[in-house]
């Protein structure tokens, strides 16, 4: 099976060394010096890598053949594919390759159909599941615990205890109508008590 596991960004320096958009929970174990990796488009690669190394909170990685930085340059939005058994599991029994979460149904506690992800978006503060609902819209799922409370690949789900206003405007437009009424009547209660 094959997994997209770092996208590549920008150039770093002169020597070939580019920045990463990491794809995967494991780096050490899929971007580490010697992996080879299949590319999108497959006419840039397989690219070897060579090295490897954290700056300012990126990881910059250099290819084997790639030299300097137009080489470098001429990588930029390569999607790098490890090939993984399908049957390989994270070391983390809470943590869960992309390809086991895609095409999950989403439904929240109560049992009500939200969508189905489509996507797994890793930015740096968290992951977001892109989930397209029934009537194609997309809504976006911080993968967190306090709001996907079970993940079951059994079933093929995602249970989730959004917080107002996350999957349904109407929810959040009932909860700002409500702060409105209860702000005029405290207006109402502030300005009758003035006249007394």
């Amino acid at each position: 099976m094959q997994l997209v596991v770092a996208r590549v960004g920008r150039a770093h320096g002169i020597k070939g060394e580019v920045t990463v958009e990491v794809r995967t929970d494991e780096p050490e174990l899929r971007l580490g010096p010697g992996a080879v990796l299949l590319t999108d488009p497959a006419s840039t690669g397989p690219l070897t890598i060579e090295t490897g190394r954290v700056h300012s909170g990126r990881l910059l990685l250099r290819f084997a053949g790639v030299r300097d930085r137009n080489a470098a340059e001429a990588l930029r939005n390569t999607l790098l594919i490890a090939e993984v058994d399908p049957d390989e599991q994270p070391e983390d029994p809470d943590e869960y390759y992309d390809h086991q979460l895609m095409d999950l149904d989403v439904v929240t506690k109560d049992g009500t159909e939200v969508g189905r992800i489509t996507e797994i978006s890793h930015l740096p503060s968290q992951d977001l599941f892109v989930v397209e609902r029934p009537d194609g819209s997309e809504v976006m799922i911080p993968f967190v615990e306090e709001i996907v409370t079970e993940i079951d690949l059994e079933e093929q789900r995602a249970v989730i205890d959004p917080p107002p206003g996350l999957i349904d405007d109407d929810q959040a437009e009932i909860v700002s109508s409500r702060d409105t009424e209860n702000a005029s009547a405290k207006d109402d209660e502030d300005s009758s008590g003035a006249d007394a």
